[in-house]
């Protein structure tokens, strides 16, 4: 599989050195007669995009700094043309779809083997989109039932009312005397968001609110 004479601009966003280098090699064997900048952060991702015309934007979805979804829009705006690739070791079952809503043009795990991510990014450069088999797979579930994509979606309006409350920082004192119910019904609720989300604390409850909301 290679792409020979093609004259490409790519950016390789990911925090890891070794990943980056990684995927120089696997464009080295495509031929692709390329441009290759790097990014370590988000900050470096949007520099570079400023100064720079890039074709395929190769990028993880976690950073240091923060997570790359909150930064495809800035990245559309400003760089309209550059095709995004998000190249991650986060699930793609529960996450693909969350980065195509926001922008991306393509996702793909980590763990796929090699020449599935050559394929992607040929699919990338000549089509400008790549979607996996098992991502195809969700959007036609999602149409069906979006219960089966975001889990979200499994409370009723008021556990995600207390659920939200939870991610702001509230406790059980708190949310029983805004809403005028007793803290025990909090405690309950709360036992029941846990369970339809199979979270363990907190922290897990914030983490999957802030990445399906």
């Amino acid at each position: 599989m290679s792409i020979e004479n093609k004259k490409v601009s790519f950016l390789l966003a990911d925090d890891h050195s070794l990943i980056r280098q990684g995927i120089v090699f696997l464009l080295e064997e495509m031929a692709f007669e390329s441009e290759v900048f790097h990014a370590s952060s988000l900050p470096k991702i949007m520099e570079t995009l400023e100064k720079y015309t890039i074709d395929i934007l190769i990028m993880d979805a976690h950073f240091p700094d923060g997570n790359s979804i909150t930064i495809l829009e800035d990245i559309k705006i400003i760089s309209p043309e550059t095709k995004i690739l998000i190249f991650t070791g986060i699930d793609e079952a529960t996450q693909s779809l969350k980065y195509l809503n926001a922008g991306a043009n393509g996702f793909i795990s980590k763990l796929s083997e090699e020449d599935d991510v050559k394929k992607a990014i040929i699919k990338i450069y000549e089509e400008g989109e790549y979607i996996s088999p098992l991502t195809r797979n969700l959007m036609m579930d999602s149409f069906r039932n979006p219960r089966l994509i975001n889990p979200l979606y499994r409370l009723t309006e008021r556990e995600m009312e207390i659920a939200d409350m939870y991610a702001q920082g509230f406790g059980n004192l708190e949310i029983a005397n805004r809403l005028q119910i007793k803290q025990n019904t909090v405690s309950t609720i709360k036992k029941r968001i846990f369970e339809k989300l199979n979270v363990d604390n907190i922290l897990e409850l914030v983490e999957m609110i802030k990445n399906h909301s």
